[in-house]
């Protein structure tokens, strides 16, 4: 099973407003840059849709380190909140859950690959986190300008 690492991040101005996405995967010595964005979404589908966008790139099951500066994404696979969301329905024990549709598949990708979750600080002396950031704001800028 190939051993893959993962950073990812999202950027959004406003919320919802204009935002990006993006991850950088690394596997055997080779590095792939991902990106993309939306006109008007929020931050937290952008870091979804970083992880989704990496995970869904892999072409086999793999095992992952993956690394986000997304506390909501980290606790919600580490502390199994995800898990307790499908058991209801797709809901939070409080009510609608939101992006629903996007935690349906990211729970669908971690039963295909070996995840781990590691939680990264944002905007601090992270190479590869800053490198995800930049990209993201660049197509988060891309769509400001539209």
């Amino acid at each position: 099973m190939d051993e893959v690492t993962i950073y990812t991040d999202g950027a959004c101005s406003g919320n919802p407003g204009p935002g990006g996405w993006a991850a950088v995967l690394m596997c055997r010595g080779a590095r792939r840059e991902m990106s993309g964005g939306e006109a008007r979404t929020t931050n937290n589908r952008m870091e979804l849709t970083a992880v989704i966008s990496a995970l869904s790139a892999l072409k086999h099951p793999c095992r992952v380190e993956l690394y986000t500066d997304s506390q909501y994404i980290e606790n919600a696979v580490n502390k199994r909140w995800l898990v307790s969301w499908k058991k209801r329905g797709w809901r939070r024990r409080d009510g609608e859950l939101k992006n629903p549709e996007l935690w349906q598949r990211l729970d669908e990708l971690i039963s295909i690959h070996d995840v781990t979750f590691h939680w990264v600080r944002g905007h601090a002396e992270n190479e590869l986190n800053n490198r995800c950031d930049a990209l993201a704001v660049a197509e988060r800028d891309k769509y400001s300008k539209k």
